[in-house]
């Protein structure tokens, strides 16, 4: 069990561009990834199996331009992570496990 999280830099300089980045954000949400920042996105996958999936997906739907990078982290590793708001800091818990993945 773990989040497979998708962090890219795609250029936006043309209409292009623009449209093209777009598309990319599109195509992770609707395939289940939640925005965690403006550029990075995760979601849930409960099998190795699974994330190889998604992974093709992303192959498939990659923007001609830009960088993108894909990578698994545990479930400990994700909730072990700090998030941080604000000035003065506040740190916040980590998004929890999809309430669909918690029953497996």
């Amino acid at each position: 069990m773990g989040w497979l999280i998708v962090a890219f830099d795609l250029p936006v300089g043309t209409r292009k561009q623009r449209k093209a980045a777009t598309d990319f954000r599109n195509f992770l949400i609707d395939d289940g990834y939640q925005m965690i920042q403006f550029s990075v996105y995760a979601r849930a996958c409960v099998s190795f199996a699974r994330q190889e999936t998604h992974i093709g997906r992303l192959k498939k739907n990659l923007p001609s331009e830009g960088s993108v990078r894909a990578l698994l982290v545990t479930r400990a590793q994700w909730e072990r992570s700090h998030v941080i708001q604000g000035a003065p800091a506040v740190e916040m818990k980590p998004e929890d496990l999809p309430e669909q993945i918690q029953l497996w």
